[in-house]
Order: structure tokens, then sequence, then C-alpha cells
């Protein structure tokens, strides 16, 4: 059996070098590494020891090669017909996964166990953690990495982040709560806990304004751990005149003190968060 570092050699010359696909050894490596991708046993991205997120270019690469190697095909679910270059997603039942029609997980993203995916979508390449809710009409991106016990609300948007491949994904920690039609692109990192209110949009250059203290603070492209996040609007001066700009208020964290259930409804009692 190839070792996943000769599959990364394999992929990564192949990547540099398009011609190489079509020898035997390079196309069985990215077939390879989208089976392993399927089934769970390498990801896009992962946390090191230090904490920090880390991204595994050549899985990224392995993806967009195999969007070269497939045809189209026709698809047929019952009476749904698809006409697609992915296939779908199959062994729900012994992966212990629920999936509601017409929900939809592609081939080359792994759900853990006791995921539950109501008629959404998870794209290739991303990873969805035990336990976790992805409501009606949301949708997980590219190669989006998401925690053990998430809820994704109705109408969640979780953007995909493919290229370039180096780039890191939308990450978003264990326990996270994301309220309705709430939006993370581009690579932000969510952490474990926080609790987005519906309708917060973060892109990477979205001013995060921590406001639980004077003068506030500002960030961009992360999340802190535990946070209360909701939509805010600051001005800005235009030669047309001051308008309002989104950004992102952190206006508390959830209580240590407490369990996930009870914290997460006291964020949302305590803070007036909308979900």
């Amino acid at each position: 059996m190839t070792s996943h570092d000769d599959l990364r050699l394999l992929v990564e010359a192949a990547f540099a070098d398009r011609p190489k696909l079509r020898e035997p050894a390079h196309e069985a490596a990215v077939l390879r590494a989208v089976e392993l991708l399927d089934r769970g046993e390498i990801r896009v991205a992962e946390r090191g020891e230090d904490g920090a997120w880390q991204t595994h270019a050549w899985v990224k690469q392995a993806i967009l090669l195999y969007f070269a190697l497939r045809g189209m095909e026709r698809i047929e679910v019952g009476p749904f017909e698809f006409h697609d270059k992915i296939p779908l997603k199959r062994g729900l039942e012994q992966a212990r996964v629920r999936v509601v029609p017409p929900g939809v997980a592609r081939y080359g993203s792994f759900l853990e166990p006791g995921v539950i995916l109501m008629p959404g979508f998870v794209n290739i390449g991303a990873r969805v953690g035990e336990g976790t809710m992805i409501d009606t009409w949301a949708t997980v991106g590219s190669c989006a990495q998401i925690g053990k016990r998430v809820h994704l609300s109705g109408g969640v948007g979780i953007g995909g982040v493919l290229e370039p491949p180096q780039s890191r994904p939308v990450i978003v920690e264990d326990e996270c709560f994301l309220g309705s039609r709430a939006i993370v692109v581009e690579g932000v990192w969510v952490e474990a806990g926080a609790v987005l209110g519906a309708g917060v949009v973060l892109t990477a250059s979205t001013p995060i304004l921590d406001v639980t203290a004077s003068p506030a603070t500002e960030t961009r492209g992360r999340v802190p751990a535990r946070a209360v996040v909701i939509p805010g609007y600051r001005p800005r001066a235009f030669p047309a005149g001051s308008f309002g700009t989104p950004c992102a208020l952190v206006i508390g964290r959830r209580s240590d003190s407490t369990d996930r259930k009870t914290s997460l409804n006291q964020a949302l009692r305590e803070f007036g968060v909308a979900t």
C-alpha cells in the first residue's frame, strides 16, 4: 500500500506538470487520495500540537486533479436525476449518518457518526464532526472543517476554499452554534463554543469588534472561543456622505460554568441573539 508521503509526492508532481496525470501511477495516486478523504483517513486541514490549524495543500491539489480526471455522467436516485462529475457519498447507514432527502453529501467528503444532514449540501473535501446538525438548506463548502456537536441552523452558508491549495479552509470548531443565514467564508476560523447570531456575515476582511470593554478591540478572520457574536454596522465616510459598513460585534462570552445546552440558552437569553 502506497504511503501518504508517496501519494503526496505523486500528486504534487502531477499538479506541477499536468501531463503526468495521464500516467497510471499519478492517476492512481489522485484517486486513492480522494478515496482516503471519503473514508476520513486523511483530511484537508487538522490542528497541530501547537494549537494552530495546518492545511495540507497536496490534498486540495488531489481534489482539483480529481475534477480533471472525472467526466460528466448521469446519476439517478429514485425520481431525482443529476448530471455531474462527482458521485454521491455512499455507505451512510454503515457510517451511522442520517441524511434527509434531498440532502446531498458528495463523494470525498467525510461525515462522522451521528451527523444529521437535513436537505442541505456537503461538498467534496469537507469534514463534519460527530453529532453535528446541518439544518435545512445549510451548505458546507469544499474543504471546510466543521467540528463535533456543531449546529448549523437553516440557511447557514459555510464557504468553500479550494484554491489556492495552500489557503486555509473555513474552520468551525467543536460546540459552535451558527444562527439562521449566518455566512462564514474565506478561511475564517470560528473557535470552539462560539455563537454566531442570525445573519452574521464573516469574510476574511470583516472587522470583528469586541465591544465588551472600552475601547473596543478589532480583529479579522478569527472568532474567539465561546464568543457571542451579532451583526453590526459602523459609520464610514464616503464622498457621497457617511454610511454604515458591515462588521461583527462580540457582545459577550458563553459561561464556562454551565454545560453546552444551558450555556447556549443562557447566551441567547442574556444577549438577545436571534437564531
